[in-house]
């Protein structure tokens, strides 16, 4: 019994355990879009009937918040007020390159805009491929050493060994 009182003692005195404080998650960052998909909505708003300044506009509201975000609008005003091309652009971020380059025939000489940005989203569909592709063959080209350490040698223990093992002991005795 008085063991008992000791022991409800001894935990009413303890000190009871702090669980640790949770730090606060920090703000997920906005991941970038595609920039194929950037081209997309950009053919999509241009095939809608916007003229180039008010499609950017459009396309700067509809991506993520970030710089990337803002170049696009501060593009589209800047053509709006009489900007050139190059000044409309200069500081943008290097993503939204091939976007530039696909709408400034159109803006400069009026060419049709619609198929020179498919092709600059197919560019860049392409690319990616292409890139892929070629992880993979590096990826081959990599497992060959571990395949060939790891396989050659059990397959010997556990293929060719046994059978000159047992033609060994058939010849022998």
């Amino acid at each position: 019994m008085i063991w008992l009182m000791a022991l409800v003692a001894l935990a009413l005195w303890w000190p009871p355990r702090r669980l640790p404080k949770r730090r606060p998650e920090p703000e997920p960052r906005p991941q970038p879009v595609d920039e194929a998909m950037v081209i997309d909505l950009a053919t999509a708003l241009v095939a809608s009937g916007a003229s180039i300044p008010s499609a950017l506009d459009a396309l700067g509201r509809c991506l993520p918040p970030g710089e990337e975000a803002k170049d696009v609008i501060r593009a589209g005003k800047s053509l709006l007020m009489g900007a050139g091309w190059d000044e409309a652009w200069d500081g943008a971020s290097g993503r939204l390159s091939r976007l530039s380059r696909a709408l400034e025939p159109a803006w400069v000489d009026g060419a049709p805009p619609i198929i020179l940005l498919r092709r600059a989203a197919a560019s860049v569909r392409a690319r990616r491929m292409k890139d892929a592709q070629e992880a993979a063959a590096r990826l081959g080209v990599r497992l060959v050493i571990p395949l060939g350490l790891c396989f050659l040698p059990a397959f010997f223990l556990l293929g060719v060994a046994p059978v000159i093992i047992s033609m060994g002991m058939a010849l022998l005795g």
